[in-house]
Formats: structure tokens, sequence, C-alpha cells
């Protein structure tokens, strides 16, 4: 059923199709109470690729741009953090979400990386994720149009999980890039590291790519299999009072997505007045989607590759490090003081 769906989204040019359709599959088996589960080991394993693939974007070009702007690159991560903050703030105040649940899901970057770290700090990861995946949606949507209308393009394809893979890898790398996300996934499962199936293959992929050591190499199959494998334990957590309470907070969600995305504009406004650029390029570096869908609008515009990969590869650090605590600070402050709900609620 997964392989249907992944198929029919992918032809409609659906974002992040083998993810989301595994997911709405797992959602309709889980929502008819069969019982199915995966064991934990999967996600572990399947967030071990998606650490490899976010050291995989750690390239030369990348590291210099971080470099040579490093100061104002840094301002605009920090205040678009700020800025995602405040949102999780907002929506925890409104009682629809847990304030760990409303944390996470307004966390912007790499939409898998933040469902893997909110699993790991107890948050509910089904309403993470589906925050998150309505998010990616609608920047999608936003991106394309936007480039559209920015430069008078015939339109940017839309983007697909797997073209950062690597069409016909060679060995040697490729089990090398196995042998670091075994290592560190084992390595994090042992040592009980918070996310630590995402963030230890992470680092040591970043490392080894870093040192010219080893070349991380990502199939299309094997992407494909984690983004099934992730998309799978998400779904399958579902049931109706899950279901039910998530398609209650929609239009908060909804609110929340837009107000993120006003709110990285201005971030982008920043980037244009301090480094110059394009207002594409700001936009699509300041954008709260995930790295991978927003990689291929930038490359099908003439926007400025390096920086937009450099200001969003900054943020997905600066999120995985500061995200515990700002949730932390979000739990703290959060006590809902009133309850918004619609009137068909």
């Amino acid at each position: 059923a997964s392989l249907c769906l992944d198929w029919l989204l992918s032809t409609l040019e659906v974002p992040a199709a083998l993810l989301l359709g595994p997911m709405i599959c797992g959602v309709c088996f889980g929502v008819f109470g069969l019982g199915l589960r995966l064991p934990k080991v999967t996600l572990y394993a399947a967030q071990s690729v998606i650490g490899c693939l976010i050291a995989r974007s750690l390239t030369p070009s990348v590291l210099v741009s971080v470099a040579g702007d490093w100061f104002e690159i840094g301002i605009v991560v920090l205040v678009s953090i700020v800025f995602s903050g405040f949102v999780g703030w907002a929506i925890a105040k409104t009682g629809t979400l847990s304030p760990t649940t409303a944390g996470w899901g307004s966390t912007p970057g790499a939409a898998a990386a933040m469902v893997s770290m909110a699993e790991a700090y107890g948050a509910d990861v089904r309403l993470v994720a589906f925050m998150q995946y309505v998010r990616v949606l609608i920047v999608v949507l936003t991106a394309s149009s936007t480039s559209r209308v920015l430069l008078s393009l015939a339109g940017a394809h839309a983007p697909q999980a797997l073209a950062v893979a690597t069409r016909h890898p060679a060995l040697l790398p490729f089990l090398g890039t196995v042998a670091i996300g075994a290592v560190g996934a084992t390595i994090g499962w042992r040592f009980r590291i918070p996310a630590g199936g995402l963030l230890v293959p992470m680092v040591l992929g970043a490392i080894f790519q870093g040192s010219g050591a080893v070349s991380i190499t990502l199939p299309g199959w094997l992407l494909a299999v984690a983004y099934t494998g992730i998309g799978l334990f998400i779904g399958l957590g579902f049931n109706r009072e899950v279901l039910f309470k998530a398609l209650k907070a929609l239009p908060q969600m909804m609110l929340a997505t837009l107000m993120l995305i006003l709110l990285c504009g201005l971030t982008a406004w920043m980037l244009v007045v301090m480094l110059h650029v394009d207002p594409l390029t700001a936009y699509l570096a300041t954008t709260p989607g995930g790295v991978d869908t927003v990689t291929i609008i930038t490359v099908g515009s003439q926007a400025d590759v390096p920086l937009v990969l450099a200001v969003q590869t900054a943020r997905i650090f600066a999120i995985i490090l500061t995200g515990p605590y700002i949730v932390k600070l979000i739990e703290r402050h959060g006590t809902p003081v009133w309850r918004f709900q619609m009137p068909w609620a």
C-alpha cells in the first residue's frame, strides 16, 4: 500500500512523497486498530540514514560560506530560532497541544530530524510529525510560487526526497557510509544518547567527510527505505483519538505555520540588508522548510545555492543544540491561559 501511494504522490509531484506515503498508510492502518507496530531498532536505523544525509550537506562550499559570513548568518539563525520559540509558546498558551509537542512542532529545519529529536525528548511524535509535514507542504508551495514570481521562471520542479541521492554509488564510499551509520546508531543506542540514532551518525559523518576520509554516499533505495521506516513508525502510532486531536488542532497549526513563514520572511529581509544578496536567495535561505526540499527549489532557480545551504545547515545544527533548552523554556512558561477552539471542534 505504501509503495502504491508513493508512486501516486510522486507522479503528482507531491514533496516528501516517499515519507508522506508510508505515513498516510500507517495512519490508516493505525486508525482501524489492526495493532501493527515496528520495532524501535527500525527507527534508530532510519534515523542514522537521516543523520548521514545531513552530514552529506556539509560540503566545502557550504563551510566556506559559513566561515566567510559567520556573524551575519549567526544573527539570522538566532533570530529565526527565537521566532520559532515564540510561535511554539503561543501554541502552548492556547492549550491545544502540550508545551513539549508545540515546541518541537514549531522548530524550523529538517522535518525528519526534528521528529526524531522530538521522539527522544518525550513529545507526542505523531502530532509533531503532523505539524512538521503540514508546514513542509505549505513552505514548498510558497517557496515555489515565490521563486516564480521573483524571477519569472517557468517553475521549479517539485522537491523529491531522493534528489540528493547518489544514482550509481561507488562501493567503498557506500560501505563507509553504512559503517558510519551503523556505528553511530549503535553508540547512540548503547549509551542512551537523546536522539543518538540521528546525532551520533551526523557528527561522525561530518568529521569523516570533512577530513576527506569518507565521501558520504546515499543511494536512492537506502533513502527510500529510511523515509519509509520513519513514515510507518510515525503513522502506525496513530489511533482514532490521536487523529481527532490532530484535526482538532489543525486551525492552530495552520495559523502557526503562516506566522512562522512571515517571521522568517523578516529574517530574509535582514539577510538582504546585511549581505546584500538577492531577495530570492534570502527567502530560500531562511524559509522554515526541510533542507532537502529547499535545496531542489534553489537548484531550479537562480539563487545562490552555497549561501542557501549554509544558512539552512547552520540553522539545523543550532536547533539541534538549542532545541531541548528552548522546549524547556516553553514548558516552564507555556501554561495555557485560554483555550481556543473552532466552533465545530
